[in-house]
């Protein structure tokens, strides 16, 4: 298995973080994206302002990205944000995991000392067995909050994690 490679996000990853985005954009089955978001306002959206934007590679291959934002400001601002995104070659290499520990390295080096993920679609199984593992806490749920295109109105979550424990 080939290593994990984090690094900052450069202009000329937009293909490759486009290529990662639109299906997942497109499936309406995770993020709350309007579907039809054109190319442009969609890596602008990844990219936009506040934003420290990551991309994982694998033999050189772009195969995740990840971004660490603000989630609020004022008495909020030492709280982060982040959104995950994978290529499906990234499929049990390793890529979330080595992402989110990146994540979980880096928001304290940035000034944070929580993590929160505001609207975790509940049918995500597979991320939110990442996060818990992480340590992160469900910490809210929203009921029908999101609305799926396949099952219908599924409960979104909010879960949290303090940045100086161990998961």
């Amino acid at each position: 298995m080939n290593t994990v490679t984090l690094r900052p996000f450069a202009v000329g990853d937009d293909s490759a973080l486009w290529a990662m985005l639109e299906p997942v954009f497109r499936a309406g089955d995770t993020y709350a994206i309007d579907p039809d978001i054109p190319r442009e306002e969609a890596l602008a959206y990844w990219c936009g302002p506040g934003r420290h934007v990551f991309v994982a590679e694998v033999a050189g291959e772009v195969l995740g990205s990840y971004y660490i934002v603000r989630n609020q400001a004022g008495g909020g601002s030492h709280v982060c944000n982040c959104g995950f995104v994978t290529s499906p070659a990234a499929r049990g290499r390793g890529v979330a995991r080595a992402m989110l520990a990146h994540s979980l390295k880096t928001a304290p080096q940035l000034g944070f000392r929580a993590m929160q993920f505001n609207f975790v679609v509940a049918s995500n199984t597979r991320a939110i067995d990442i996060w818990q593992r992480a340590g992160f806490d469900v910490v809210g749920r929203l009921p029908g909050a999101f609305r799926h295109p396949e099952q219908g109105f599924v409960d979104a979550l909010v879960m949290y994690r303090r940045l100086d424990q161990a998961p």
